[in-house]
């Protein structure tokens, strides 16, 4: 009875809102329809000329309802297709490039696809204006990366394809959302991993109306091998706990994603796979980068003769519920919950979560990764919100001796390595995550091999694994990137696509036949990857060098050889288990990495406005969670705590 009664509550206050808004628009426009979708609200009409000439209309009514509202034509007005694509060929230059027109008669919208997206919108977006105005199609523009990309192209097929279910799936996401506000008595979190750990990281937030999943992911050793012929395995400490958190997972309302790296989104297709069918929310970057990690999981796990947790129809039926938010949008993901992303400055798209629980009931930042610090991809993390009741923060290198060196002479560190490696004769591995080291190196490298006689090296610096479609993504999405670099793609001088880079074509062992070499490959912790192949093929070479330029974890393959492995077990190129030495130079080298080091952890907490009431460390090995903590609430004079899994917390 409660429920039906709050469903016609909800009902009764969404006429009284569109009613409102109908109110506060022109008449001329000749109003059909509102109607929520997903966290915004959909206007239908059959003029919109009069919203396009005066850009006010629109904002003022967003501002009185605190809502974004879209605007589009009832299908009843919209032009033919073919019509209005030759009038949309003759409103747009060119020079835009465009690659493709896409007609999307279920919302109304014609996607254009350009390599100049500012020239398709016109200056004040007059171009954009103008093919509203004379098709009645509402346009959206894409950027085409500069570089061909495999992932972007499949997953905005897919989203066409599916633009159907998108609608009604978007509908009903619109209407939960939209219920009757309930007051929360009372807010927790419970911590279903990555407290005191790195990998797994999931946090449940709950009211008595809302259950909320920051992140899902999974832990990378076990999860890489899968599951063996019982299904359990080792795989299960990959998991996180959520069968311990007593919900179904048919109760979450949402699940909200800070990053794409697998310890954070590699359980969400397992979710959709057991049933959940809820939206996901993230950055448009984080959705492109999640298909390609989630995919590569996949064939990784069967490579290794495992068992994958789910298949693509699962990252598939992921990929259609997520529901794509820019930084600084704030976003209703459930009637008492407003979602809004910050620069987090870790990879492509990462994102602070800041939530807010009620009519500022009580306020969340969860930092998930990110870095404070200068790179050349990324400014650093946001410190400013409106309000911080509780922190939960990344501890990665959080313990009191996880000082890094100064990121120049880092730069500089890591060159006279690589010219002395290659001056002898030598290669350089230098082991990467796909996403973001993999960017951040083909940029130190491109910087000083292009621009430093010193450092001007002719030989070929090899791409291997998944580091150029990901580097393609990159391309995609500028705006999210510091702004000299931003610049550079947008001019057509994008630095992944420097002479200096070759990208591999042959064998491996090619290269191994070759002379010096600087070689950057995926499998950054050698967990699997096309590092793991060159590590077998040059390990025995007292010439080469290995770099490890970011975080291995504790049980990681690469983690053992960087404190004294000699000698490993790898597999030949029959697949069979060979034991192979360890002689050539293994080098660490520190400040390169996505994650703040101690001091950047603590400048950030200075800096963080306003001061947090509460603070709880996460994603980091135990002692350093523990250090943190105690380093905060001695600095701030506040609680601060490292909870361990399984904890719940009363945080109102």
């Amino acid at each position: 009875m409660e429920s039906k009664n709050s469903e016609e509550n909800g009902k009764a206050r969404a006429e009284e809102l569109f009613s409102k808004i109908q109110s506060m628009l022109p008449d001329e426009i000749g109003f059909v329809k509102a109607e929520f979708e997903g966290p915004d609200i959909v206007v239908y009409m059959k003029n919109p000329r009069p919203l396009y000439e005066n850009d006010s209309i629109i904002r003022n009514v967003a501002s009185a309802i605190k809502k974004k509202l879209i605007i589009r034509s009832d299908s009843s007005v919209l032009m033919p297709p073919e019509k209005a694509a030759e009038i949309i060929g003759t409103l747009i230059p060119k020079e835009a490039v465009v690659a493709n027109v896409k007609f999307v008669p279920e919302f109304s919208e014609v996607y254009i696809e350009a390599l100049k997206p500012g020239l398709v919108i016109g200056k004040g977006g007059s171009t954009l204006k103008n093919i509203a105005t004379q098709t009645n199609w509402t346009p959206k523009v894409l950027r085409t990366p500069t570089m061909n990309s495999e992932t972007i192209k499949g997953v905005r097929q897919l989203l066409f394809n599916e633009a159907d279910f998108r609608k009604k799936f978007l509908v009903s996401v619109g209407k939960n959302i939209n219920k009757t506000i309930m007051k929360s008595e009372w807010l927790k979190a419970t911590a279903l991993g990555g407290f005191r750990e790195v990998g797994r990281s999931t946090l449940l937030l709950e009211t008595p109306n809302s259950k909320v999943l920051v992140d899902c992911g999974l832990s990378p050793e076990p999860s890489i091998k899968g599951l063996d012929a019982n299904g359990d395995s080792e795989i299960n400490k990959a998991f996180p706990y959520l069968e311990n958190a007593n919900i179904s997972i048919n109760e979450l309302d949402a699940v909200v994603l800070t990053h794409a790296h697998m310890d954070h989104i590699g359980f969400v297709p397992y979710l959709f796979k057991f049933g959940y069918d809820g939206p996901v929310y993230c950055t448009p970057p984080t959705r492109d980068l999640a298909a390609l990690l989630l995919n590569d999981y996949i064939r990784l796990v069967a490579k290794s003769g495992g068992t994958p947790l789910y298949d693509e129809k699962d990252i598939r039926k992921m990929l259609t519920h997520m529901i794509t938010r820019d930084y600084e949008e704030v976003t209703n993901i459930t009637d008492e919950l407003k979602l809004t992303y910050h620069n987090a400055g870790h990879i492509l798209g990462s994102a602070t979560v800041h939530l807010h629980a009620g009519e500022g009931v009580y306020n969340i930042v969860h930092t998930g990764d990110m870095k404070y610090g200068f790179t050349r991809l990324f400014d650093p993390a946001n410190t400013r919100y409106p309000r911080i009741d509780a922190l939960f923060i990344e501890s990665t290198y959080g313990g009191a001796n996880d000082i890094t060196k100064n990121r120049n002479d880092a730069e500089i560190e890591l060159m006279d390595i690589v010219k002395r490696t290659i001056d002898n004769g030598g290669k350089v591995l230098i082991p990467l995550f796909a996403v973001g080291r993999s960017q951040e190196l083909q940029l130190v490298l491109e910087n000083y091999i292009a621009n430093n006689l010193k450092y001007k090296m002719d030989v070929p610096v090899y791409l291997d694994g998944m580091i150029l479609e990901a580097s393609a993504i990159h391309t995609a999405y500028p705006e999210y990137l510091k702004e000299s670099l931003r610049n550079r793609i947008l001019n057509n001088r994008s630095p992944f696509e420097s002479e200096i880079f070759e990208v591999i074509k042959g064998e491996r062992s090619e290269i191994n036949d070759k002379g010096p070499a600087i070689i950057l490959a995926s499998g950054g912790m050698l967990n699997g990857g096309a590092s793991l192949e060159y590590l077998r093929l040059l390990a025995d070479d007292p010439r080469n060098t290995m770099l490890f330029v970011g975080y291995n974890s504790t049980n990681s393959l690469g983690r053992r050889i960087q404190n004294g492995l000699r000698e490993v077990p790898l597999p030949d190129e029959d697949g069979k288990m060979m034991p192979v030495n360890v002689r050539m130079n293994i080098v660490t080298m520190e400040g390169f990495s996505g994650h703040s080091d101690r001091r950047q952890l603590m400048s950030f907490m200075e800096n963080l406005r306003p001061k947090p009431k509460n603070v709880y460390t996460m994603h980091g090995e135990e002692q350093k969670c523990e250090d943190l903590a105690r380093s905060i609430g001695r600095m701030l004079h506040i609680e601060a705590r490292a909870p361990m899994n399984l904890d719940s917390i009363r945080l109102r």
